[in-house]
């Protein structure tokens, strides 16, 4: 039936004009800038003169530098960070406040609120917090008696990226609503049956609420490598890609490239980050499956 009336010649007309302002959103604020970003990759630019075609040299000059190549490796680790342990947070938190446990109101809440603060008072919070001389996690390990394990949390090259992605992970309270609302969807008849035939806690889970959730894991999932493929802010914030450039991404490293006029250079690293989330994305999809809820209702 659906398909009948967009196959109307009058309902084309209305959803041609429905979809043209969109459509010429999309094409002004996307599609062209992606159209001149790949053109200017191939330029030589600093602002004021005129362009000058380079070819790929752009490219193969960021590729040769040591510091985008450590970006490349630190942009994929935090796309799996957020594959393999920001989604499994939020979707434990999920799955335990789905329960209705004591407090799962106030706690609902809590893991969600800094998603709703500040991103630069969250990362001064976590440089504070990591201080050597007066932060409280060094502090925290002085009390049990683990003082011997305190560090320069963002000092040193060992332990500064790993500090980096573990105060990322307090936005896992986003990607919880997201699985929540997917949970507190399912009807209850069916956890109601489980019970009656004695399936346990972890049993209902496993075959009941996991196989119903399984596409919008899969979408909160996306979501997560997304944000962390663009990681800029904290990086920027809370170490500026140090100590001896351990910590940058490809977000500060075309920023930097932007700051010294190499305009060409700064297009061709944007170029390279598309195309490095478009592997990623592609590849967890492959792996973990597609998510189409339109296409799922039509079959």
């Amino acid at each position: 039936m659906r398909t009948q009336l967009f196959k109307n010649n009058k309902n084309k007309v209305w959803i041609v004009l429905f979809l043209l302002p969109v459509g010429l959103l999309i094409t002004a604020f996307f599609v062209y800038p992606i159209v001149f970003l790949i053109i200017l990759s191939f330029m030589e630019w600093n602002g004021i003169q005129p362009m000058s075609f380079v070819g790929l040299r752009n490219f193969t000059d960021i590729f040769a530098n040591s510091v985008f190549q450590t970006s490349i490796k630190n942009n994929l680790i935090w796309a799996f960070s957020a594959a393999f342990l920001q989604i499994p947070l939020a979707l434990l938190l999920a799955l335990v406040l789905t329960r209705a446990p004591r407090g799962w109101r106030f706690f609902r809440t809590a893991y969600f609120l800094p998603n709703v603060i500040s991103l630069v008072a969250l990362a001064m919070m976590w440089s504070a917090l990591y201080n050597p001389e007066f932060g409280l996690v060094n502090y925290l390990l002085e009390v049990v008696g683990l003082g011997h394990l305190g560090r320069n949390w963002l000092g040193e090259i060992n332990t500064a990226l790993p500090a980096l992605i573990f105060s990322y992970q307090i936005y896992v309270g986003y990607f919880m609503v997201i699985i929540l609302a997917g949970t507190l969807s399912i009807p209850k008849e069916f956890y109601e049956a489980a019970v009656i035939d004695g399936a346990s806690v972890l049993q209902q889970e496993i075959y009941i609420t996991l196989p119903a959730i399984r596409g919008i894991v899969v979408t909160a999932g996306t979501l997560a490598v997304a944000f962390a493929l663009r990681q800029f802010e904290t990086t920027f914030l809370m170490t500026a890609g140090g100590p001896a450039n351990q910590t940058p991404v490809l977000g500060l490293f075309m920023y930097r490239r932007m700051a010294g006029l190499q305009y060409g250079r700064a297009a061709a690293t944007g170029v390279l980050l598309i195309v490095l989330g478009i592997v990623v994305l592609s590849g967890l999809q492959r792996v973990f499956g597609k998510s189409d809820a339109v296409a799922d209702s039509q079959q």
